[in-house]
């Protein structure tokens, strides 16, 4: 365990939190603001005085759809092209490209005033934040040895919850105090500081001058991995002939979908469904979203450990992968009745325990890339998943608002309720035993 508490990997893999914190501050923002009067009618130009009807309500779900889909659309397209251009230019330069970009976007936000407008900053939003995972993957990849990696990912994974936490505690009363714009601006802002941060800390292992010589022996450490030896550039299509790509890719597209409806309707969800015994607002929703959201960051950092402490054990890495994504995959099942419960109290627990273990599940769905390919294709591979998640999660969150409209949530949260060992099922088909691919 000593392990865990020294070496400078620890510093960079705090870093790699705190930028995930706020890329999901940043994406976040906008599903508490949708729920705003003032931004309602900014964006649909309703006058002042003018009543906001059940029409008016019904309409923009429809566009509370298309607002995330713009978001999720230029995702896909991100990573396409932000995975290929990190294994390119490497870690440094290309982590700090996307956040330059996803920071501008961001503020940027905070002075639409039309749907058009909204729906530009949130396609360049997306197409920045792309290049937060392929990147910290890589991170990982280059900073930790292969036991380690799951736990790790687990840590950093762990910020998209703080950022959901964060967002929910801050942006109501930012909000309620200065108004929507504000939202977007400060939040946006606190990313240039971690860009100085990234900019002075990061550097490859090998370059580092901090790092002890016992730590980049521990860090390559795993006998079947020869990166140092071979930094050939491997070529971005060749990658998608690899039968463990489309595993990887075939997970994201099942379960990315899941999480990203929750991250966005959520908020929704407590406000307009009328089955709850209660439903919440601006002032009231924080509370549940800290509990939702601290549960899933316990579930992010213990399924990961879970994995490592397996493999510790002597488990192959197939078998620790796999048998906690199962257990992971079981949790899910109880979360379609969150949607015909009437009380407010068990839908926050159903919700909780189903995002926890989203939460397990994808940081070791992560931990397969580096399993089974070489680090120079990581941030690539990462991607091409990547894309897969963001064209699941467009197609669902698209839809959702019409779902919704003509059926109420349970459609969304039956298939929440199968999604993972349906995707589980489809890994193991594709990489029965997480070989490694000989490219």
């Amino acid at each position: 365990m000593n392990r865990f508490l020294k070496g400078y990997r620890w510093k960079i893999l705090a870093l790699l939190f705190f930028i995930t914190t706020v890329n999901y501050i940043d994406r976040q923002v906008i599903s508490f603001t949708v729920i705003d009067e003032h931004f309602q009618r900014a964006i649909m130009k309703i006058p002042d005085g003018q009543p906001v009807t059940a029409e008016h309500h019904a309409q923009f779900n429809e566009i509370k759809g298309w607002i995330d889909a713009a978001f999720k659309i230029a995702y896909a397209l991100g990573f396409i092209l932000v995975g290929w251009f990190i294994d390119r230019v490497g870690t440094r330069k290309g982590f700090a490209s996307a956040m330059t970009l996803w920071g501008v976007a961001a503020i940027g936000t905070g002075f639409v005033g039309s749907i058009g407008s909204l729906l530009t900053l949130r396609f360049i939003l997306g197409f920045g934040e792309a290049g937060n995972f392929p990147a910290s993957i890589k991170t990982v990849a280059e900073w930790f040895p292969k036991r380690e990696r799951s736990f790790a990912t687990g840590i950093f994974n762990a910020g998209t919850n703080v950022g959901v936490i964060l967002t929910a505690l801050l942006v109501p009363w930012i909000i309620l105090s200065w108004g929507w714009q504000y939202s977007f601006i400060i939040t946006g802002a606190v990313g240039f500081v971690l860009l100085y941060f990234w900019l002075k800390m990061y550097k490859r292992p090998e370059e580092h001058t901090t790092i002890s010589a016992e730590e980049l022996e521990l860090i390559h450490s795993d006998a079947d991995e020869k990166d140092n030896e071979d930094q050939t550039k491997v070529p971005w299509a060749h990658l998608f002939k690899y039968p463990q790509t489309w595993a990887f890719a075939v997970g994201k597209f099942m379960t990315d979908c899941v999480w990203w409806m929750f991250l966005f309707w959520l908020p929704s969800f407590f406000q307009d469904n009328k089955a709850l015994d209660q439903n919440l607002d601006l002032t009231t929703i924080g509370l549940p979203f800290i509990i939702i959201y601290l549960v899933s960051d316990a579930g992010s950092i213990f399924y990961g450990w879970l994995a490592t402490r397996f493999i510790e054990m002597g488990w192959s890495v197939n078998k620790a992968r796999k048998v906690t994504m199962a257990i992971c995959g079981i949790t899910v099942i109880p979360i379609f009745f969150a949607s015909m419960t009437d009380s407010l109290v068990v839908a926050i627990a159903l919700i909780a325990v189903a995002t926890s273990a989203h939460q397990g599940f994808s940081c070791n769905l992560f931990s397969l890339v580096s399993d089974m390919f070489p680090k120079k294709a990581v941030a690539s591979v990462v991607g091409i998943g990547g894309v897969w998640g963001a064209i699941g999660g467009t197609a669902l969150t698209a839809a959702t608002g019409y779902i919704v409209n003509a059926a109420g949530y349970l459609p969304i949260f039956i298939y929440a309720s199968c999604a993972y060992l349906l995707a589980l099922l489809m890994i193991h088909l594709l990489a029965p035993k997480l070989e490694r691919a000989k490219l």
